[in-house]
């Protein structure tokens, strides 16, 4: 009988499908993995934008986590917008008893921390509690340049400071203990969109893109995190991972079709087109 490798999300409900819990699923299903996921918070928006967020309760989110856990085996964990610092606690608590099941190389953090156009979707505490608690325990980090300012501590970060701030980010997680630390700065918000890897053994990768004309760009932080979770499993080593994610997220912008009025949605499935 075929089966499957088994990839959970945990993440927040967009309505509209272009990112969150519903776009990783698509995003797994492109890759021939069966994707279960935990709602972490639900939100209110469209292509236009981001209305209200209301994030789940710690204990709800962290029942699913173990009614999960306890039924299937799991191959892989993407970690996306957790909507609070009481789920984000949980988050790690969870983590920790999960005693490396799945292994720390196939658990990837995208640190959503406010949506494009600038709505907060975690409260402060919650930002530390992704920096000293959950950077402890996972293998992949994905943050783009705003992101990685915030965790940094810093205002914001140009092309040049990428490198150095991608470093401080992981002396951060080894004071904590976390040699293993990968971290892919997604280049969406520079110039030319590269991404740039730090590999957990200090090797420095700038990864060439190219930007593609379309407005359905809504959620390529979400598909490129789950689709670089995807090729870990696959046993894909660092830089080859990361390549064949930036991949999928090139051709998912570039055969995007248009869905509402505003920042629509990529083409996860586009592999399925005739």
């Amino acid at each position: 009988m075929c089966t499957r490798p088994v990839a959970l999300t945990i993440a927040g409900f967009d309505p509209g499908s272009g990112a969150g819990v519903t776009a990783d699923l698509k995003t797994f299903s492109a890759h021939d993995i069966y994707g279960v996921a935990c709602i972490s918070a639900l939100t209110v928006q469209s292509t236009l934008g981001v209305r209200a967020v209301e994030p789940l309760s710690a204990s709800l989110v962290r029942q699913t986590l173990d009614c999960l856990a306890e039924d299937v085996s799991l191959s892989g964990i993407k970690i996306g917008m957790l909507g609070s610092s009481a789920v984000a606690g949980e988050m790690a608590s969870f983590l920790t008893a999960q005693a490396g099941k799945p292994a720390r190389g196939r658990i990837v953090l995208d640190p959503v921390l406010r949506s494009t156009s600038g709505t907060p979707l975690i409260d402060p505490n919650g930002i530390r509690i992704v920096r000293e608690e959950l950077l402890h325990r996972v293998g992949w980090i994905t943050p783009n340049t705003h992101e990685l300012a915030i965790l940094i501590g810093e205002e914001s970060i140009g092309r040049e400071q990428v490198p150095p701030a991608a470093n401080r980010l992981k002396e951060i997680a080894s004071l904590s203990g976390n040699r293993e630390l990968n971290v892919v700065v997604t280049g969406g918000h520079l110039g030319r969109p590269d991404d740039f890897l730090l590999t957990a053994a200090g090797d420095e990768i700038w990864l060439q893109g190219k930007r593609i004309d379309t407005n359905s760009t809504h959620g390529t932080g979400c598909a490129f995190s789950s689709a670089l979770l995807c090729q870990l499993i696959s046993g894909l080593g660092s830089s080859d991972a990361v390549a064949a994610a930036k991949a999928y997220v090139t051709e998912a912008l570039r055969s995007a079709y248009p869905v509402g009025k505003g920042k629509g949605p990529m083409n996860h499935l586009f592999r399925l087109d005739p």
